[in-house]
């Protein structure tokens, strides 16, 4: 097993990242812990990503992931551009990487994330056990001279107490790149609770083939929650519109 409070780096991913506002926001602020705050419109947030060779990673080798959530209020990333977020749920092909996640408080399964992409066709699927609890389709362009950098914020739950920690990225987006559909496939799964509203209304996204980031080295214990900030507006986004690649939207 690796040691929880090593960094690890990550270089190179297939990665698409975005976000919606849910279908019952309700249900998704049930899903937020004590001491952390959703945002007004509950927002929730999706990665999958793929990690096609051990030689992208300093420890984790190979292996795919998805993981969902809940953008939080008052506790942003550094530099404010990006909302602090909740992992509900964190699905990862690896063993290794499942105890590193799960010792660091993530609430992990194990499961495996495909993300193909034929011409401007982007096909993206979250299974476990063999069956498909989350799809979505997208249309993508090729990579520019754009690249987006910065950090996120992701809290976790350990022995009671609230963690949270910081974790650089920089991406290359591709660009044209919309999101035509996401579907959430098992209405028995907890997952289902964070599915899209319809019509899809999108926060942010992009895709990128070559994303890196890190693993911090420490979490941080996370006591109170910051004063909450007004809510940052959503965009309705038409299926002709192409989205801009960009990590916050625009």
């Amino acid at each position: 097993m690796l040691d929880p409070a090593a960094p690890q780096l990550v270089v190179n991913s297939r990665t698409l990242y975005f976000s919606w506002l849910p279908a019952d926001p309700d249900a998704v602020a049930a899903l937020v812990p004590p001491g952390l705050c959703p945002r007004p419109d509950r927002q929730v947030f999706l990665n999958q990503y793929v990690v096609d060779d051990e030689t992208q990673t300093s420890g984790f080798g190979a292996y795919s992931l998805t993981y969902l959530g809940v953008s939080l209020l008052g506790v942003d990333a550094p530099g404010g551009l990006n909302p602090g977020g909740w992992w509900s749920h964190y699905v990862a092909s690896s063993r290794v990487v499942r105890e590193y996640a799960a010792a660091r408080g993530a609430p992990v399964l194990a499961g495996r994330t495909s993300i193909e992409v034929s011409g401007e066709d982007l096909l993206s699927e979250t299974e476990i056990d063999g069956t498909p609890l989350l799809r979505a389709r997208c249309r993508v362009g090729e990579t520019g001279h754009v690249i987006s950098s910065g950090h996120h914020r992701y809290f976790t739950r350990r022995d009671g107490q609230l963690l949270s920690s910081a974790y650089p990225f920089v991406a290359e987006p591709v660009a044209p790149f919309e999101i035509e559909s996401v579907e959430f496939l098992q209405a028995d799964h907890p997952m289902y609770a964070l599915r899209p509203a319809n019509p899809l209304t999108i926060g942010f996204g992009y895709y990128s083939p070559r994303s890196s980031f890190a693993y911090p080295g420490g979490l941080s214990v996370h006591p109170t929650v910051a004063t909450p900030e007004p809510a940052r507006p959503v965009h309705q986004v038409p299926a002709s519109l192409a989205r801009s690649g960009l990590p916050s939207g625009s």
